[in-house]
This record gives C-alpha cells, structure tokens and sequence, in this order.
C-alpha cells in the first residue's frame, strides 16, 4: 500500500457456501422438524412449482421460490407463529460437518504462525453467503467465528399503508411472524456479495458495490479470496473468483458418489481448482488444501509487500570508492594479478 491507496490489502477472505458446504443437508431440517413436516413432501411440492406457474404464463425463481412457500405454509397455519426468533433458535440444532467450527479459527491462526506474516499484520476473515435464512445461521454455533452472513431476510409485521401518517395504524408489537421477503440471495446475486466484500462496502457503508474503485483501492483482492461450496448451482461464483485470480474448491458429503462425481465435472471442466470431502478435521485432504493455500497467499503478501517497500524507500548513502586508490597487499595474488601487476598493468597513473 502506497500512501495513496486506501487499504494495505493483507486481508485473506474464506468465504463459504453453507448448506451441504458447512452442514449435511438443507439447514430447514430443523424447522420441519418443530412443526412436524415431512421434509420430502415440502421440497418436491417447491421443485414443481415452477412447472405450476409456468402453465399460467407466469416466471418465477427455482432457487428462492421455496421463501414464498414458506410463507404460504405460515399463512395456511402450516409454520403457525414462525417469527424470526424462533428461526434463530432453530438455527442452534444445526449440526456441522467434522471438524466445523473449530477449522475456522485454525485458519485464522494459520496466518499469525509465521514472523513475516505477523510482521505484515495479515488478517484472515471467514464469510458466509447463502440461499438459505440467514436468521437460522445466525443462530447456529458458527455465527461468533465469521465476519458477515448473507442470506435471505424475512420480515415479520410489516408496516400497512398510510403508517406515516397514521402511526396509530402500526402495532410493533403484534404477535410476531413472518409474512414478507424482506432480502432474497440466489447463486447469482451471490456474486454481488462477492464485490461487497473485495470493494469493502461490509466495512464502509459510504463505498457502494456499484462505486468504480481502483483496484490498488480495493479493501480485499478477489487474488486473496478462497471460495468454498458444495457444487453446480454455485458455478457463477466460482468462475467470479477464479477469473480474478482467486481460487476455488468443491466439497461433497463422504461417500456420496453423485456429489462426487459433480465435483469431478467441475475440476475436469475447469470451474474449480481442486475438490474434497466435507471433512475439515486436521489431516483430512480438505483440510491440508485449505492450509496451504492460505500459506500460498500470505507468503504472496509478504513478497509484494516486501517489494513495494524497497521500490520507494533509496539506496542509503555510502562513501565512494575511488578506484585510483592503492589497495593494501591483503595476501597472495593470483598468478593474473600478479601479472597485470607486475607488468605494470594494475599501476595507477601519477
């Protein structure tokens, strides 16, 4: 960093999809097990109902029309009283893949072992950016380990019209549940996510995601950031990150032969840079990959860090030399020396 740019860029992102990346799974388990719903059921009617409204003329998103299900079921007394509350609390029964979350923090020791690293005060920042609640990642046990969670937002008593000028119209506090979308993340708008977090808008609120920053400016290198998901449907934000110079890597759930071989397509077409099983305990293949290449950025960091500082700091003085100067017998000469000496050659001129 230059006295004119706005951030040293020492900062090494992780950033992580989270159902089937960090958790068996879809993270709604635990909501269908509260209300006692059959969990097969809901999922297929939410994957024909694009093919419903199709028939209708009518478009809708196969990543996030579950949300509207969801709140249809509240409205038809399915998910009666679901409020953002109870989705933070069902968001603690959710359980992580081996080694989560204690790998998180392991990461971020990583980049403290080394002098050199710590010398360039290198941080590294764990991210989560989902399709799924982001109330219920909220309530989980790996919400105190990161930085920032995306995810879909529902809102609970909306505000009817005419409360700006009628407030009387507007109880707050109403029995709480959820009725409205109030924030929707498909794999695509994953990406904007991407570019918050490399302009650094999740830190200053006065830098805006569609902001031109120069990229010397840029708070987080999409080079320094890791991207860690479970499949197909995250594919735009593989090819985000690894375009720029980051880089990507694919897990599947041991012993799961079609997540395996989706990963294998990945790797064989390019969109990933390596791939693994969800296992982030120590000596897991996962593991050791995630490890080195973090090691690969910070050593990175050191190099252009290192070599900026010698580009803009001179040469110390030092006494010239001057070369018509006799230079004391310090020992033997070698035969050449000798002879250029004693032909007269190595005498100075008076």
């Amino acid at each position: 960093m230059t006295e004119e740019t706005l951030h040293r860029q020492n900062i090494i992102a992780c950033i992580w999809d989270f159902d089937r990346t960090l958790i068996p799974g879809y993270m709604q388990r635990p909501l269908f097990r509260h209300f006692g719903v059959d969990e097969k059921t809901f999922w297929k009617e939410v994957n024909t109902l694009p093919e419903h409204f199709a028939r209708k003329g009518q478009r809708v998103s196969g990543e996030t029309v579950y949300l509207n299900h969801l709140l249809t079921c509240v409205r038809a007394g399915v998910f009666k009283g679901l409020n953002n509350a109870l989705l933070r609390e069902l968001g603690s029964e959710l359980t992580f893949f081996p080694g989560m979350p204690d790998f998180l923090q392991t990461l971020k020791d990583l980049v403290r072992e080394r002098p050199e690293y710590r010398k360039q005060d290198i941080a590294l920042e764990h991210y989560i950016i989902s399709t799924g609640l982001a109330e219920m990642i909220r309530g989980s046990c790996i919400a105190t380990h990161v930085e920032n969670i995306y995810g879909c937002e529902l809102i609970e008593n909306p505000p009817p019209p005419g409360y700006l000028t009628q407030p009387e119209l507007f109880d707050e506090d109403a029995q709480a549940e959820v009725s409205q979308v109030g924030f929707m993340v498909d794999n695509t708008i994953k990406t904007r996510f991407i570019f918050e977090i490399n302009k650094g808008t999740n830190k200053n609120p006065e830098i805006d995601v569609n902001s031109r920053v120069a990229p010397e400016d840029r708070r987080v290198p999409i080079r320094n950031m890791i991207y860690i998901a479970d499949g197909p449907s995250d594919v735009p934000v593989f090819s985000v990150v690894r375009k720029s110079g980051g880089r990507a890597y694919a897990v599947y759930e041991s012993g799961n032969e079609a997540e395996f071989a989706q990963n294998d397509e990945l790797l064989r077409t390019g969109r990933v840079d390596s791939y693994g099983r969800a296992d982030y305990r120590q000596k897991s293949d996962t593991h050791m990959w995630m490890k080195t290449h973090v090691r690969q950025i910070c050593n990175r960091i050191v190099r252009e860090r290192e070599y900026a500082v010698s580009q803009r700091i001179g040469k110390p003085p030092r006494h010239v030399q001057d070369d018509t100067t006799p230079q004391p017998d310090t020992g033997p000469r070698s035969p050449r020396q000798a002879t250029l000496f004693d032909s007269g050659e190595g005498d100075r001129e008076d």
